[in-house]
């Protein structure tokens, strides 16, 4: 009730009004097209915007608006990623792939804290082996309070990236012009105490190691306070050919207690990142 219904008298043209009508952006001068497609979400850009036209598809397939996006996303990797970019068309297909992955200075590991049980880790259980629990101390920054509890014997959990399928192109893992920071966090139950290790490798596509960085600190003696221990490394001036990165590490009571009394590891992480004193020049 009370909606009026228009009707077209026959003979007489619709008149549109002038907020639906259609934008024609092919219209647009390139540039001013450039700058609008480049507010597109890049899964959009490739899935739909891609299939628009002749036009819109070599705008996609080109480099400039990968550049615009790349600029306002991660401006410092932008002169880094203009030296490092291969000729042809692959530079644009590598620059597409890594705007959609968005890989630069999030987090590569998976469950890192296990929010999702054991998921996404290679484990190898020692003793009782390994079970998800409640963080006794608070963790900063982590996505979920949440650990991996060891237990008697020694328990291994462990995750390899291929950081080209995470996003990274080959030239600019040779670059010179980025780190790696890889960060782990333990402690143990205040009743017990416990050992932990950490080893990360860096890797080439042969899986041959091109650096690593290994940690056994002191173990944590019985009637601790449930402190968090942090370990972290940062990777720099890392060889050419890098392809992997292997994150492992271990934990086990002192006590050898049934159960999952041993080292409580949680949000452990790798982080690539360009480096912060990286040079403009070309690679």
């Amino acid at each position: 009730m009370g909606a009026s219904i228009s009707r077209r008298v026959p003979g007489t043209a619709t008149q549109q009004p002038e907020a639906e009508r259609a934008l024609d952006l092919s219209r647009l001068p390139p540039e001013l097209l450039l700058l609008v497609l480049s507010h597109v979400p890049p899964r959009v850009l490739l899935g739909r915007c891609r299939r628009v036209c002749r036009g819109w598809r070599a705008l996609v397939d080109g480099q400039a608006l990968w550049l615009l996006i790349l600029a306002r996303d991660h401006p410092a990797l932008l002169p880094v990623a203009r030296g490092c970019l291969p000729p042809g068309v692959v530079g644009p297909k590598y620059l597409a792939r890594f705007c959609v992955l968005r890989p630069m200075a999030r987090n590569l590991i998976r469950n890192p804290c296990g929010q999702d049980g054991l998921q996404k880790w290679m484990v190898r259980h020692g003793g009782d082996g390994w079970l998800v629990e409640p963080n006794l101390t608070p963790v900063p920054g982590a996505p979920s309070q949440t650990c991996f509890a060891s237990s008697f014997r020694w328990c291994s959990k462990k995750q390899v990236l291929d950081l080209v399928e995470e996003g990274f192109w080959p030239e600019l893992l040779s670059s010179g012009k980025i780190e790696i920071v890889v960060s782990d966090w333990w402690g143990a139950r205040h009743d017990c105490g416990c050992r932990y290790r950490l080893l990360v490798q860096l890797l080439d596509a042969s899986h041959m190691t091109l650096d690593e960085f290994s940690a056994e600190p002191e173990p944590i003696e019985q009637w601790n306070n449930c402190a968090s221990h942090h370990v972290t490394h940062v990777f720099s001036n890392i060889q050419k050919g890098l392809r992997f990165v292997s994150f492992q590490h271990w934990g086990q009571d002192t006590k050898f207690w049934a159960g999952h009394y041993g080292a409580r590891v949680t949000n452990s992480s790798v982080i690539v990142r360009v480096c912060s004193s990286t040079p403009t020049d070309d690679c």
